[in-house]
């Protein structure tokens, strides 16, 4: 049975565009998975349902997830993605089918990648120094020089993320980074590049979140608006819905993201927004490229092609 998945197409560059192949996230469905809001995520063990109900017996998986029919397969997770054993619980899909779901435990860090740099310390440091932002126009490598060139970028006087010596306002404190990790950033960290560390989470430990993934996927009826996390990538790591872009920037900072797409907040931790390449397990087969996850309603997550090479046969959902 061929597998059927979902494949991102990397967005126009334009402007000042200079990370290549980058996966951004889309605000649609095309699948019977989440029925409902994703879950609290206030716990070090949350869990973002994929159904409405679950019945209280639960069972190990003891068989390998994915042998029939081309659905999650947790042999493909690298190790340490996964804290403990999937088990298989009842759930009902967003469409209001009866079906299976698989119930794992993701690390909430990636299992064999390093995460940042994010931020850079001064206006005349390279990209070596730090990670990118996307906007959902563009992509840009967060270098020295482009808080020199934000006020020209947005058209606003306003943006002012250096003082006179050249220096970057960063939150460097995990008391900043509480105050401009969030929606209502508070007013002395606007006008701040913003990025976290792992040992300003609880405990400094990361947050692992529970998540259910339909055992067959299921194809929608048609394409609806995804709400919360859009899946989980084979790192262990949650690919999270999109950035509050315009709150983002209508307080003046940048919430800087590394060179594989995450970034850390006080509630989930470090998450995706995007993949940049770093969070597949294993090569591509001919003719297709690397999977690096799977989306909430259970279909894998492939890489883009490389740049003019988007195929002429995919659907509205890039599957």
């Amino acid at each position: 049975m061929k597998l059927t998945r979902h494949r991102f197409t990397r967005m126009s560059t334009l402007g000042r565009v200079v990370v290549p192949a980058a996966m951004l996230l889309v605000a649609t469905s095309c699948g019977s998975g989440d029925s409902g809001e994703s879950a609290d995520t206030t716990d070090a063990a949350d869990t973002t349902e994929a159904a409405v109900e679950t019945t209280a017996a639960a069972t190990t998986a003891t068989e390998t997830p994915g042998d029939a029919g081309g659905g999650l397969d947790v042999s493909l997770f690298a190790d340490g993605a996964l804290v403990g054993d999937p088990e298989t619980v009842d759930c009902t899909l967003s469409g209001g089918e009866e079906s299976s779901c698989y119930e794992l435990t993701i690390a909430g860090y990636p299992a064999d990648y390093d995460v940042g740099p994010f931020c850079p310390s001064t206006i005349e440091d390279s990209a070596e120094e730090g990670g990118v932002w996307f906007d959902g126009e563009d992509i840009y490598d967060l270098d020295g020089q482009f808080f020199v060139d934000l006020p020209e970028l947005y058209g606003d006087d306003n943006w002012q993320l250096y003082d006179d010596e050249g220096n970057v306002f960063v939150t460097d404190t995990e008391e900043a980074f509480d105050g401009a990790a969030r929606p209502d950033v508070e007013e002395q960290y606007q006008n701040h590049c913003v990025e976290g560390r792992l040992e300003w989470l609880d405990d400094g430990e990361p947050v692992e979140q529970t998540v259910q993934i339909p055992v067959e996927p299921v194809a929608a009826d048609g394409v609806t608006r995804s709400r919360g996390n859009s899946g989980i990538t084979l790192q262990g790591v949650v690919i999270a819905e999109a950035a509050p872009v315009d709150a983002i920037l209508g307080a003046y900072t940048i919430a800087s993201f590394d060179d594989c797409g995450g970034h850390f907040n006080p509630v989930e931790g470090y998450h995706l927004h995007g993949e940049l390449g770093c969070s597949s397990v294993g090569g591509a087969t001919e003719g297709d490229t690397a999977m690096f996850g799977y989306a909430m309603d259970g279909f894998a997550v492939f890489s883009p092609f490389e740049e003019g090479e988007e195929p002429d046969d995919l659907d509205e959902c890039n599957g």
